[in-house]
């Protein structure tokens, strides 16, 4: 079954979009697994608390990341899969390369190795990418809980970070779509139904 990734900068919206998009999946009868990243499991949670409130140089950062995605694929993804279920997941190894390479500056080459360690291959069937400008990402923010290590960050890091995301988009056309994520609701879920609907229809 399929594997859809939701990505985007801090304050896009995606996360408002994973449950909506499981109620409709399963409508149409479709057994849906949601999870996220960082976390998606017991020792995922707990270092998640660590990389959102936790200081740390750019390397543990990641290879942390990459810890709590090996135990994720272990003990969420890929059981939901070879049960012939859907998995939406809040993130995944595209936010990797956004966040860790394009925000902190880390080589994409050495992403690229534990990526290969840990996934052997494995990606998202569908990755979207809602695309917001980290200026009324911000204003979005300001509205919500106290911000996390991630989202205090300055605006010239989620430039770059949302520059990755529209790069990596522009190279995997087919996997990555990008959504304009300023829209209303009600005009981003007609879009992605539009999106979506083609791999109900091939999934059954």
């Amino acid at each position: 079954m399929p594997f859809i990734s939701f990505e985007g900068i801090d304050g896009a919206g995606k996360s408002s979009h994973i449950n909506w998009m499981a109620d409709w999946l399963r409508e149409q009868g479709c057994v849906v697994v949601t999870t996220r990243e960082p976390g998606g499991t017991p020792l995922g949670e707990r270092l998640r608390e660590l990389l959102l409130h936790q200081a740390m140089v750019a390397d543990t950062e990641l290879l942390l990341m990459f810890a709590a995605r090996a135990e994720h694929l272990a003990q969420v993804i890929r059981p939901a899969l070879s049960r012939d279920e859907w998995v939406l997941s809040d993130r995944f190894t595209d936010a990797s390369y956004a966040y860790q390479c394009g925000g902190r500056g880390i080589e994409p080459a050495r992403l690229s190795i534990l990526e290969q360690w840990v996934q052997q291959g494995l990606q998202p069937d569908l990755t979207l990418v809602f695309d917001v400008t980290p200026t009324l990402a911000r204003e979005r923010l300001r509205a919500g809980d106290a911000p996390d290590r991630f989202e205090q960050e300055q605006q010239a890091f989620f430039e770059r970070v949302r520059a990755v995301y529209l790069t990596r988009a522009d190279a995997e056309p087919q996997r990555m779509r990008v959504v304009d994520s300023s829209q209303s609701l009600a005009v981003i879920r007609e879009q992605l139904r539009r999106i979506v609907q083609p791999v109900v229809d091939k999934a059954k």
